[in-house]
Protein backbone atom coordinates (compact mmCIF):
# COMPACT_ATOMS: atom_id res chain seq x y z
CA UNK A 1 0.00 0.00 0.00
CA UNK A 2 1.37 3.62 -0.93
CA UNK A 3 2.35 6.20 2.00
CA UNK A 4 -0.32 8.55 0.42
CA UNK A 5 -3.36 5.76 0.50
CA UNK A 6 -2.45 5.02 3.80
CA UNK A 7 -2.44 8.34 4.99
CA UNK A 8 -5.92 8.64 3.17
CA UNK A 9 -7.27 5.77 5.36
CA UNK A 10 -5.82 6.75 8.62
CA UNK A 11 -7.84 10.66 7.56
CA UNK A 12 -11.36 8.65 6.96
CA UNK A 13 -11.56 5.95 8.42
CA UNK A 14 -10.34 6.16 11.99
CA UNK A 15 -13.94 7.66 12.65
CA UNK A 16 -16.20 4.88 11.62
CA UNK A 17 -17.60 2.71 13.84
CA UNK A 18 -19.64 -0.80 13.47
CA UNK A 19 -23.00 0.20 14.30
CA UNK A 20 -23.87 4.11 14.80
CA UNK A 21 -26.99 5.45 15.14
CA UNK A 22 -28.41 7.55 12.71
CA UNK A 23 -28.12 11.36 13.20
CA UNK A 24 -28.87 14.16 11.09
CA UNK A 25 -26.24 16.87 9.84
CA UNK A 26 -27.96 20.04 7.81
CA UNK A 27 -25.94 22.83 6.53
CA UNK A 28 -28.10 25.21 4.53
CA UNK A 29 -26.58 27.85 2.21
CA UNK A 30 -28.59 31.38 1.68
CA UNK A 31 -27.83 34.38 -0.16
CA UNK A 32 -28.74 37.46 1.25
CA UNK A 33 -30.25 39.50 -1.35
CA UNK A 34 -31.23 43.63 -1.67
CA UNK A 35 -35.28 43.21 -2.36
CA UNK A 36 -34.78 46.51 -3.68
CA UNK A 37 -32.50 44.69 -6.98
CA UNK A 38 -29.36 46.18 -6.00
CA UNK A 39 -26.25 44.71 -4.41
CA UNK A 40 -26.00 43.30 -1.26
CA UNK A 41 -25.14 45.79 1.24
CA UNK A 42 -22.13 44.09 2.82
CA UNK A 43 -22.68 46.48 6.09
CA UNK A 44 -26.53 45.27 6.59
CA UNK A 45 -25.46 41.59 6.39
CA UNK A 46 -22.61 42.55 9.34
CA UNK A 47 -24.35 43.69 11.30
CA UNK A 48 -26.47 41.25 11.21
CA UNK A 49 -24.07 39.26 12.92
CA UNK A 50 -23.70 41.24 15.31
CA UNK A 51 -27.18 41.27 16.34
CA UNK A 52 -27.68 38.05 16.73
CA UNK A 53 -25.30 37.94 19.34
CA UNK A 54 -27.27 39.83 21.43
CA UNK A 55 -30.91 38.39 20.07
CA UNK A 56 -30.14 35.04 20.05
CA UNK A 57 -28.25 32.84 22.33
CA UNK A 58 -24.90 32.92 20.15
CA UNK A 59 -21.71 33.90 20.89
CA UNK A 60 -18.72 35.15 18.41
CA UNK A 61 -16.66 31.96 17.37
CA UNK A 62 -14.72 33.46 14.86
CA UNK A 63 -13.61 37.10 13.85
CA UNK A 64 -12.07 38.21 10.11
CA UNK A 65 -9.10 40.64 9.19
CA UNK A 66 -10.97 43.71 10.31
CA UNK A 67 -12.32 42.18 13.67
CA UNK A 68 -15.89 41.25 12.53
CA UNK A 69 -17.66 38.75 13.28
CA UNK A 70 -18.05 36.01 10.96
CA UNK A 71 -19.16 32.74 12.84
CA UNK A 72 -21.13 32.50 15.64
CA UNK A 73 -21.62 29.57 17.83
CA UNK A 74 -24.88 28.45 19.92
CA UNK A 75 -22.81 27.65 23.16
CA UNK A 76 -26.42 24.99 23.77
CA UNK A 77 -27.25 23.38 20.87
CA UNK A 78 -23.88 23.80 19.30
CA UNK A 79 -25.22 24.94 15.66
CA UNK A 80 -23.32 27.70 13.88
CA UNK A 81 -24.25 30.54 11.40
CA UNK A 82 -21.61 32.13 9.40
CA UNK A 83 -20.55 33.96 6.44
CA UNK A 84 -19.72 31.12 3.43
CA UNK A 85 -16.88 32.17 1.44
CA UNK A 86 -18.48 35.83 0.98
CA UNK A 87 -20.45 38.38 2.87
CA UNK A 88 -23.24 37.98 0.86
CA UNK A 89 -23.86 34.14 1.63
CA UNK A 90 -25.15 32.82 5.37
CA UNK A 91 -24.68 29.11 6.29
CA UNK A 92 -26.69 27.42 8.97
CA UNK A 93 -24.64 24.55 10.19
CA UNK A 94 -26.75 22.50 13.10
CA UNK A 95 -25.00 20.27 15.42
CA UNK A 96 -26.31 16.00 14.78
CA UNK A 97 -29.84 15.94 15.33
CA UNK A 98 -31.56 12.95 16.33
CA UNK A 99 -34.73 13.81 13.85
CA UNK A 100 -35.22 16.72 11.16
CA UNK A 101 -37.97 17.96 13.45
CA UNK A 102 -35.18 19.00 15.83
CA UNK A 103 -33.54 20.99 13.04
CA UNK A 104 -36.56 22.66 11.57
CA UNK A 105 -37.46 24.15 15.01
CA UNK A 106 -34.59 25.71 15.80
CA UNK A 107 -33.91 26.83 11.67
CA UNK A 108 -37.87 28.05 11.96
CA UNK A 109 -36.40 30.59 15.24
CA UNK A 110 -33.64 31.59 13.73
CA UNK A 111 -34.98 32.34 10.24
CA UNK A 112 -38.00 34.61 11.80
CA UNK A 113 -35.56 36.37 13.86
CA UNK A 114 -32.81 36.89 10.80
CA UNK A 115 -35.95 37.81 7.95
CA UNK A 116 -37.41 40.74 10.57
CA UNK A 117 -33.75 42.11 11.30
CA UNK A 118 -33.12 42.04 7.62
CA UNK A 119 -36.26 43.60 6.24
CA UNK A 120 -35.83 46.73 8.12
CA UNK A 121 -32.83 47.33 5.94
CA UNK A 122 -34.92 46.21 2.41
CA UNK A 123 -32.75 42.41 2.76
CA UNK A 124 -33.91 39.15 2.82
CA UNK A 125 -32.73 35.62 2.70
CA UNK A 126 -33.95 33.74 -0.38
CA UNK A 127 -34.42 30.19 -1.15
CA UNK A 128 -32.11 30.26 -4.52
CA UNK A 129 -29.02 28.25 -5.51
CA UNK A 130 -27.32 31.17 -6.95
CA UNK A 131 -27.39 34.59 -5.66
CA UNK A 132 -30.18 36.39 -7.77
CA UNK A 133 -27.92 39.63 -7.77
CA UNK A 134 -24.98 37.74 -8.47
CA UNK A 135 -23.65 40.26 -11.40
CA UNK A 136 -23.88 43.50 -9.10
CA UNK A 137 -22.17 41.80 -5.88
CA UNK A 138 -18.39 42.35 -5.69
CA UNK A 139 -18.06 38.69 -4.91
CA UNK A 140 -15.08 39.04 -3.15
CA UNK A 141 -13.98 36.80 -0.35
CA UNK A 142 -14.69 37.24 3.52
CA UNK A 143 -11.39 38.22 4.43
CA UNK A 144 -10.33 35.41 6.58
CA UNK A 145 -7.47 33.36 5.26
CA UNK A 146 -9.46 29.74 4.64
CA UNK A 147 -11.99 32.13 2.03
CA UNK A 148 -9.22 33.98 0.69
CA UNK A 149 -7.25 31.05 -0.39
CA UNK A 150 -10.06 29.69 -2.03
CA UNK A 151 -10.85 32.62 -4.16
CA UNK A 152 -7.22 33.07 -5.53
CA UNK A 153 -6.92 29.52 -5.66
CA UNK A 154 -10.01 29.41 -8.25
CA UNK A 155 -8.35 32.64 -10.07
CA UNK A 156 -5.77 30.42 -11.33
CA UNK A 157 -7.80 29.52 -13.73
CA UNK A 158 -7.46 32.05 -15.99
CA UNK A 159 -3.75 31.07 -16.42
CA UNK A 160 -4.94 27.55 -17.34
CA UNK A 161 -4.61 26.87 -21.41
CA UNK A 162 -5.01 23.29 -22.18
CA UNK A 163 -8.41 22.75 -20.42
CA UNK A 164 -11.49 24.15 -21.11
CA UNK A 165 -12.57 26.01 -17.74
CA UNK A 166 -15.36 28.60 -17.28
CA UNK A 167 -14.83 32.19 -16.55
CA UNK A 168 -16.22 32.60 -13.40
CA UNK A 169 -13.41 31.79 -10.59
CA UNK A 170 -15.60 34.38 -8.71
CA UNK A 171 -18.52 31.70 -8.30
CA UNK A 172 -17.89 30.33 -4.88
CA UNK A 173 -18.76 34.08 -3.36
CA UNK A 174 -22.16 33.14 -4.89
CA UNK A 175 -23.28 29.58 -5.53
CA UNK A 176 -25.38 28.33 -2.65
CA UNK A 177 -26.14 24.41 -1.76
CA UNK A 178 -27.82 22.59 1.08
CA UNK A 179 -25.63 19.59 2.51
CA UNK A 180 -26.74 16.53 4.19
CA UNK A 181 -24.62 14.38 6.00
CA UNK A 182 -26.13 10.71 7.52
CA UNK A 183 -23.77 8.34 10.00
CA UNK A 184 -22.73 5.38 8.27
CA UNK A 185 -20.61 2.52 9.35
CA UNK A 186 -17.35 0.71 8.63
CA UNK A 187 -19.77 -2.31 6.76
CA UNK A 188 -22.21 -0.07 4.32
CA UNK A 189 -19.99 3.72 3.78
CA UNK A 190 -19.56 2.25 0.21
CA UNK A 191 -22.95 0.54 0.01
CA UNK A 192 -23.91 4.39 0.29
CA UNK A 193 -21.86 5.81 -1.86
CA UNK A 194 -22.22 3.52 -4.38
CA UNK A 195 -26.46 3.75 -4.06
CA UNK A 196 -26.46 7.56 -3.93
CA UNK A 197 -23.82 7.61 -7.18
CA UNK A 198 -26.76 5.65 -9.09
CA UNK A 199 -29.62 8.31 -8.10
CA UNK A 200 -27.94 11.39 -9.11
CA UNK A 201 -30.23 11.49 -11.75
CA UNK A 202 -33.45 11.77 -9.89
CA UNK A 203 -31.50 14.92 -7.54
CA UNK A 204 -31.32 16.49 -10.60
CA UNK A 205 -34.74 16.16 -11.35
CA UNK A 206 -36.04 17.09 -8.16
CA UNK A 207 -33.72 19.81 -6.89
CA UNK A 208 -32.34 21.91 -9.81
CA UNK A 209 -32.89 24.90 -8.34
CA UNK A 210 -29.15 27.23 -9.81
CA UNK A 211 -29.81 28.18 -13.53
CA UNK A 212 -27.14 30.62 -14.08
CA UNK A 213 -28.35 34.12 -16.43
CA UNK A 214 -24.74 34.68 -17.26
CA UNK A 215 -23.82 32.27 -19.90
CA UNK A 216 -25.82 30.21 -22.05
CA UNK A 217 -25.82 26.48 -20.70
CA UNK A 218 -28.43 24.27 -20.99
CA UNK A 219 -28.92 23.13 -17.16
CA UNK A 220 -31.18 24.41 -14.27
CA UNK A 221 -27.62 22.84 -12.03
CA UNK A 222 -25.13 25.55 -13.20
CA UNK A 223 -23.35 24.57 -9.41
CA UNK A 224 -22.20 21.38 -11.46
CA UNK A 225 -19.84 23.45 -13.97
CA UNK A 226 -18.96 25.95 -11.84
CA UNK A 227 -17.96 23.04 -10.18
CA UNK A 228 -16.65 20.33 -12.21
CA UNK A 229 -15.26 22.98 -14.92
CA UNK A 230 -13.27 25.07 -12.50
CA UNK A 231 -9.85 24.01 -10.71
CA UNK A 232 -11.50 21.80 -8.32
CA UNK A 233 -12.23 19.79 -11.59
CA UNK A 234 -8.86 20.15 -13.16
CA UNK A 235 -8.57 16.48 -11.83
CA UNK A 236 -12.41 14.44 -12.32
CA UNK A 237 -11.67 12.48 -9.77
CA UNK A 238 -11.65 15.21 -7.23
CA UNK A 239 -15.17 16.24 -7.72
CA UNK A 240 -18.71 15.69 -9.07
CA UNK A 241 -20.43 12.63 -9.58
CA UNK A 242 -17.98 9.17 -9.13
CA UNK A 243 -17.47 8.08 -12.27
CA UNK A 244 -17.66 4.24 -11.16
CA UNK A 245 -19.31 2.54 -8.72
CA UNK A 246 -16.56 1.00 -6.11
CA UNK A 247 -15.61 -2.68 -5.73
CA UNK A 248 -13.94 -2.47 -2.40
CA UNK A 249 -12.35 -0.10 -0.13
CA UNK A 250 -9.44 -0.42 -1.98
CA UNK A 251 -10.91 0.51 -5.47
CA UNK A 252 -12.70 3.49 -3.40
CA UNK A 253 -8.93 4.89 -1.99
CA UNK A 254 -6.99 3.72 -5.65
CA UNK A 255 -10.03 7.01 -6.61
CA UNK A 256 -9.40 9.08 -3.56
CA UNK A 257 -5.78 8.92 -4.23
CA UNK A 258 -6.36 10.49 -7.77
CA UNK A 259 -8.22 13.61 -6.18
CA UNK A 260 -6.22 16.77 -5.62
CA UNK A 261 -4.20 18.46 -2.84
CA UNK A 262 -3.82 22.33 -3.62
CA UNK A 263 -2.95 24.04 -0.30
CA UNK A 264 -0.87 24.13 2.90
CA UNK A 265 -0.31 25.77 5.73
CA UNK A 266 3.50 26.79 6.51
CA UNK A 267 4.52 28.83 10.14
CA UNK A 268 1.00 29.72 10.56
CA UNK A 269 0.62 30.95 6.55
CA UNK A 270 -1.60 29.46 4.43
CA UNK A 271 -0.62 28.81 0.43
CA UNK A 272 -2.09 27.65 -2.53
CA UNK A 273 -0.70 26.16 -5.72
CA UNK A 274 -1.63 24.09 -8.91
CA UNK A 275 -3.42 21.41 -8.20
CA UNK A 276 -1.20 17.56 -7.41
CA UNK A 277 -3.27 14.49 -7.48
CA UNK A 278 -2.70 13.03 -4.12
CA UNK A 279 -0.47 9.68 -5.12
CA UNK A 280 2.52 12.24 -7.05
CA UNK A 281 1.82 14.70 -4.06
CA UNK A 282 4.94 12.96 -1.08
CA UNK A 283 6.85 12.45 -4.16
CA UNK A 284 7.09 15.90 -5.64
CA UNK A 285 10.15 17.43 -5.12
CA UNK A 286 9.05 21.17 -4.07
CA UNK A 287 6.24 22.94 -5.00
CA UNK A 288 5.57 26.29 -6.29
CA UNK A 289 3.09 28.25 -4.08
CA UNK A 290 1.77 31.29 -3.31
CA UNK A 291 0.95 33.42 -0.40
CA UNK A 292 -2.45 35.11 -0.07
CA UNK A 293 -0.63 38.46 -0.66
CA UNK A 294 0.98 37.24 -3.57
CA UNK A 295 4.25 36.39 -3.05
CA UNK A 296 5.59 33.68 -4.58
CA UNK A 297 7.93 30.54 -2.79
CA UNK A 298 9.10 27.03 -2.93
CA UNK A 299 7.50 24.67 -0.27
CA UNK A 300 8.09 20.62 -0.14
CA UNK A 301 5.69 17.76 0.61
CA UNK A 302 4.75 16.83 4.12
CA UNK A 303 2.51 14.08 5.16
CA UNK A 304 0.42 16.81 7.72
CA UNK A 305 -0.72 18.56 4.73
CA UNK A 306 -2.61 15.51 4.22
CA UNK A 307 -4.81 16.77 7.57
CA UNK A 308 -6.24 19.88 5.22
CA UNK A 309 -6.56 17.35 2.22
CA UNK A 310 -10.39 17.46 1.09
CA UNK A 311 -12.04 16.42 -1.79
CA UNK A 312 -15.34 17.36 -3.42
CA UNK A 313 -17.39 14.19 -4.56
CA UNK A 314 -21.00 14.49 -4.96
CA UNK A 315 -21.16 11.84 -2.17
CA UNK A 316 -18.07 12.38 0.09
CA UNK A 317 -16.86 10.29 2.42
CA UNK A 318 -15.90 12.98 5.81
CA UNK A 319 -13.75 12.49 8.85
CA UNK A 320 -16.88 12.48 10.79
CA UNK A 321 -17.89 8.96 10.70
CA UNK A 322 -20.52 10.46 7.87
CA UNK A 323 -21.39 10.72 4.01
CA UNK A 324 -22.17 14.21 3.40
CA UNK A 325 -23.95 14.81 0.43
CA UNK A 326 -23.21 17.52 -1.49
CA UNK A 327 -25.16 17.73 -4.96
CA UNK A 328 -28.16 19.51 -4.00
CA UNK A 329 -28.77 23.33 -4.91
CA UNK A 330 -30.13 25.52 -1.88
CA UNK A 331 -34.13 24.78 -2.32
CA UNK A 332 -37.07 27.49 -1.96
CA UNK A 333 -37.68 28.32 1.59
CA UNK A 334 -41.15 26.15 1.97
CA UNK A 335 -39.60 22.81 0.90
CA UNK A 336 -35.98 23.36 2.66
CA UNK A 337 -35.90 19.76 4.63
CA UNK A 338 -37.26 17.38 1.57
CA UNK A 339 -33.65 16.88 0.54
CA UNK A 340 -32.57 16.00 4.00
CA UNK A 341 -35.96 13.46 4.45
CA UNK A 342 -35.39 12.02 0.70
CA UNK A 343 -31.59 11.13 1.81
CA UNK A 344 -32.33 10.20 5.06
CA UNK A 345 -35.14 8.17 4.14
CA UNK A 346 -33.12 6.77 1.29
CA UNK A 347 -30.44 5.66 3.97
CA UNK A 348 -32.33 4.04 5.85
CA UNK A 349 -33.83 1.93 3.65
CA UNK A 350 -30.63 0.94 2.05
CA UNK A 351 -31.55 -2.69 1.70
CA UNK A 352 -34.62 -2.22 -0.45
CA UNK A 353 -32.84 0.67 -2.41
CA UNK A 354 -30.26 -1.37 -3.21
CA UNK A 355 -32.42 -4.36 -4.72
CA UNK A 356 -34.38 -1.80 -6.65
CA UNK A 357 -31.65 -0.24 -8.50
CA UNK A 358 -30.08 -3.32 -9.52
CA UNK A 359 -33.40 -3.71 -12.22
CA UNK A 360 -34.63 -0.19 -12.06
CA UNK A 361 -36.70 -0.08 -15.42
CA UNK A 362 -34.86 3.69 -15.97
CA UNK A 363 -31.31 2.04 -16.39
CA UNK A 364 -32.20 -0.38 -18.76
CA UNK A 365 -33.50 2.28 -21.02
CA UNK A 366 -30.72 5.33 -20.80
CA UNK A 367 -27.54 3.04 -19.18
CA UNK A 368 -25.71 3.29 -16.56
CA UNK A 369 -22.86 6.14 -17.51
CA UNK A 370 -24.28 8.39 -14.09
CA UNK A 371 -22.23 11.41 -15.07
CA UNK A 372 -24.13 11.35 -17.73
CA UNK A 373 -27.18 11.10 -16.81
CA UNK A 374 -26.88 13.71 -14.13
CA UNK A 375 -26.07 16.03 -16.92
CA UNK A 376 -28.82 14.94 -19.07
CA UNK A 377 -31.87 15.29 -16.51
CA UNK A 378 -30.66 18.33 -15.51
CA UNK A 379 -31.19 20.40 -19.08
CA UNK A 380 -33.69 22.75 -19.32
CA UNK A 381 -36.04 20.75 -21.45
CA UNK A 382 -36.50 17.10 -21.45
CA UNK A 383 -37.96 15.25 -24.15
CA UNK A 384 -41.84 13.30 -22.93
CA UNK A 385 -39.93 10.46 -22.56
CA UNK A 386 -37.49 11.19 -20.72
CA UNK A 387 -39.77 13.56 -18.50
CA UNK A 388 -42.02 9.87 -18.43
CA UNK A 389 -39.07 8.48 -17.18
CA UNK A 390 -37.38 10.18 -14.56
CA UNK A 391 -40.91 10.96 -12.93
CA UNK A 392 -41.35 7.13 -12.89
CA UNK A 393 -37.85 6.46 -11.24
CA UNK A 394 -38.65 8.99 -8.99
CA UNK A 395 -41.65 8.14 -7.78
CA UNK A 396 -40.30 4.87 -6.76
CA UNK A 397 -37.37 6.30 -5.11
CA UNK A 398 -39.61 8.80 -3.12
CA UNK A 399 -41.86 5.71 -2.06
CA UNK A 400 -38.66 3.42 -0.82
CA UNK A 401 -37.76 7.30 0.69
CA UNK A 402 -41.20 7.49 2.78
CA UNK A 403 -40.89 4.03 3.55
CA UNK A 404 -37.69 4.53 5.27
CA UNK A 405 -38.94 7.38 7.18
CA UNK A 406 -42.02 5.68 8.59
CA UNK A 407 -39.24 2.95 9.84
CA UNK A 408 -37.64 5.83 11.56
CA UNK A 409 -41.19 6.73 13.26
CA UNK A 410 -40.22 10.33 14.18
CA UNK A 411 -42.81 12.15 12.24
CA UNK A 412 -40.37 13.23 9.39
CA UNK A 413 -42.65 12.09 5.77
CA UNK A 414 -44.35 15.74 5.61
CA UNK A 415 -41.37 16.69 4.35
CA UNK A 416 -41.03 14.85 1.61
CA UNK A 417 -45.11 16.07 1.06
CA UNK A 418 -43.36 19.15 -1.59
CA UNK A 419 -42.14 16.04 -3.84
CA UNK A 420 -45.09 14.19 -3.96
CA UNK A 421 -46.45 17.30 -4.82
CA UNK A 422 -43.93 18.31 -7.61
CA UNK A 423 -44.78 14.38 -9.09
CA UNK A 424 -48.36 14.46 -8.57
CA UNK A 425 -48.39 11.85 -6.07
Amino acid sequence: MSRSIELLKSRYLKNLRDNPSIFVGIELEYPVVSIDGQATDIIVVQNLMRFLTSRLNFAIEKIDDFGNPIQLVDSISQDRILFEVSYTTIEFAFAKADSIKDVESRFQQYIDVIQRKLGENHHAIVGCGIHPNWDKNKNCPVAYSRYQMLMSYLKMSRAVTDIPLHHFPEYGAFICGSQVQLDVSKSNYLRVINAFTQIEAVKAYLFANSEFSGADWDTKISRDIFWEESMHGIYPENVGVNARLFKDEDDFFDYLDHSAIFTAERDGQTYYFYPIQVRDYLATPEIQAYALNGDEIFIYPQEKDFETHRSYQYQDLTTRGTVEFRSVCTQPLDRTFASAAFHLGLLVNLDKLEAYLETAPFFKEFGRDYKFLRQQFSKKKLTDEEETTIIEFSKDLLLLAEEGLEMRNKQETIYLQPLRDKLGL
